[in-house]
C-alpha cells in the first residue's frame, strides 16, 4: 500500500503533519533554545518530545549515555596548537620533535574527524546525553522493524561560515590543510637532509620552512574555527529530521494505522554533533534488538530538510569512507518515485550522519537529506533558526519517509 492510499485526503493530512513539524520546531527554538550535546537544553527538548509522543506511542523512553561533548570538535584547537608549536621547535633546532608533533596532529585529525573515533575524549569533561526511543508496536508477531531517526542537539557556530559563507570556510580550512601538508613535507625533507637536532639555515629546506611559516595565519585561524559563545538554533539541522521522525509515529496513531508485523520506532538521538555519540550509544544499548535475525531491521536517518533541489539519498557517509545499505537506499529510491521524484544517490564528503555509525556497526542504514552540500550559510550558524524553514521541503521529506515506511511494511528489503 502506498502511504497516499492509507487515509482519505492524504495531501491534506501531509500538510497537517508538516505544520505539526514546523510548530514543534518553533516551540523548541523559542522556549528551549539551542541544544549543546549533553546540555540541560538538549534534555529539555527530549522531554518535550517525550510528552508529545506519549500520547501516540506504545512506549517512550529517554535513555542516558555518557559523552565528552567538546572532544569531537576539539581537534580544531589541538591541531592548531600542535602546528604552531611545531613551527617554533623547528626554528629552535628540533625538526625531529616537529615531526613527532605533526604525526600527533595527523593522528588526532584522522582519528576524531575522519574516522569518528573517541581519540581525545579523555582530555575533556564528561556529561550525560540522552536518546529518545518511541515505539509503535505491530499488531501481531514482529517480523520487521523500521527505525526513523533525527538528532536533537545543535552545534557551536562555525565562525567562518557565518562571517563569509562557504568561500571563507573553504579558504580558511583549505589554507590550513595545504599548510599542514606542506609543513609535513618540509619536515621530512629536513630530516632526510640530516637536520635532526638543528634547523636548516640555507638551501631549499630553509626556503621550504619560510614558506611553511607563511601559513601561520591559517594555523591560528583553525584555533578560532568554532565560536563557543554562540550555539546554532538547529532548526533545520536537525529539528526537521527529529520532528519528521516523530510525525511518522503521530501519523500512524492519529489515523489508527497499526501494521500487522512491522514495528515502527522514532529515535531522536543526542550528541550527533559530538561525533555520532548518540547513535553509537543506541547501537550498543540495543545490540540484541539490532542483531535479532528473526526481525528484519533497518535505520532511516532524516537530516536537514531545507533545500528542495538537494533532496538526496546518502549512500556513502563519513566523508565517503562508509557505504550505507544498498537495499535501504533502493527502498528509499522506490519511495521517492511514489512521490514523483527520482532521487539521486549522494555522499557525505566531509562529516557524517547517524546512519554512518549504524552502518559501521554492520546494520542496514541510510540517510535522506535535503541540504546544499556547499555548505549553505545557515549551516552550523545562528541563521539556522525557526524562521528559516522551507515548508515545501519538509512536506516532501515527510512524504518520502512515510512511503519508505509503508513500502518496508509491504515488501521488506528486496533480495
Amino acid at each position: 500500500m502506498k502511504a497516499s492510499e492509507s487515509v482519505p485526503a492524504f495531501n491534506s493530512k501531509l500538510r497537517e503533519y508538516t505544520n505539526y513539524i514546523i510548530r514543534g520546531i518553533k516551540k523548541i527554538c523559542t522556549e528551549i533554545g539551542p541544544r549543546a550535546a549533553g546540555s540541560e537544553q538538549e534534555l529539555k527538548a527530549q522531554e518535550f518530545m517525550k510528552s508529545d509522543l506519549e500520547k501516540v506511542a506504545d512506549s517512550v523512553t529517554i535513555e542516558p549515555f555518557k559523552v565528552r561533548p567538546k572532544a569531537f570538535m576539539g581537534w580544531f584547537k589541538i591541531v592548531s596548537i600542535l602546528l604552531i608549536f611545531g613551527l617554533i621547535v623547528f626554528l629552535a633546532g628540533m625538526p625531529i620533535l616537529t615531526f613527532m608533533l605533526l604525526v600527533a596532529a595527523a593522528a588526532i585529525l584522522l582519528g576524531e574527524f575522519l574516522f569518528y573515533r573517541e581519540f581525545t575524549d579523555a582530555l575533556y569533561k564528561p556529561a550525560t546525553s540522552h536518546n529518545l526511543v518511541a515505539v509503535r508496536k505491530a499488531k501481531g508477531e514482529t517480523k520487521r522493524r523500521i527505525i526513523v531517526s533525527g538528532h536533537m542537539d545543535s552545534s557551536y557556530e562555525w565562525r567562518y561560515t557565518h562571517k563569509g559563507g562557504k568561500f571563507l570556510l573553504f579558504f580558511m580550512l583549505g589554507g590550513a590543510a595545504v599548510g599542514f601538508a606542506f609543513f609535513f613535507i618540509t619536515t621530512m625533507v629536513a630530516l632526510a637532509k640530516g637536520y635532526i637536532t638543528e634547523a636548516p639555515a640555507k638551501g631549499y629546506p630553509f626556503v621550504m620552512f619560510i614558506i611553511s611559516v607563511c601559513f601561520t595565519p591559517f594555523f591560528i585561524g583553525l584555533y578560532f574555527m568554532l565560536n563557543e559563545k554562540v550555539m546554532a538554533p538547529g532548526a533545520n539541522d536537525n529539528l526537521t529530521g527529529s520532528l519528521c521522525s516523530a510525525a511518522v509515529i503521530r501519523f500512524l496513531a492519529d489515523n489508527d494505522i497499526r501494521f500487522e508485523n512491522t514495528e515502527v520506532i522514532a529515535l531522536l538521538t543526542g550528541s550527533e554533533e559530538s561525533g555520532l555519540r548518540g547513535a553509537k550509544a543506541f547501537a550498543k544499548q540495543h545490540e540484541d534488538m539490532l542483531k535479532d535475525k528473526n526481525v528484519e531491521t533497518i535505520f532511516v536517518g532524516v537530516e536537514t530538510l531545507r533545500d528542495y533541489e538537494h533532496i538526496n539519498i546518502y549512500s556513502k557517509d563519513m566523508s565517503g569512507l562508509v557505504r550505507n545499505s544498498e537495499k535501504v537506499c533502493a527502498l528509499m529510491k522506490e519511495a521517492g518515485k511514489l512521490c514523483g521524484m527520482d532521487l539521486k544517490y549522494a555522499s557525505v564528503y566531509a562529516g557524517a550522519s547517524d546512519a554512518a555509525e549504524i552502518s559501521r556497526q554492520g546494520y542496514h542504514a541510510a540517510t535522506l537529506a535535503a541540504m546544499d552540500p556547499g555548505p549553505p550559510r545557515y549551516y552550523h550558524t545562528r541563521l539556522d533558526s525557526h524562521d528559516n524553514l522551507d515548508p515545501k521541503t519538509i512536506e516532501k521529506g515527510l512524504e518520502i519517509v512515510l512511503n519508505t515506511v509503508f513500502l518496508f511494511d509491504e515488501q521488506g528489503l528486496k533480495a
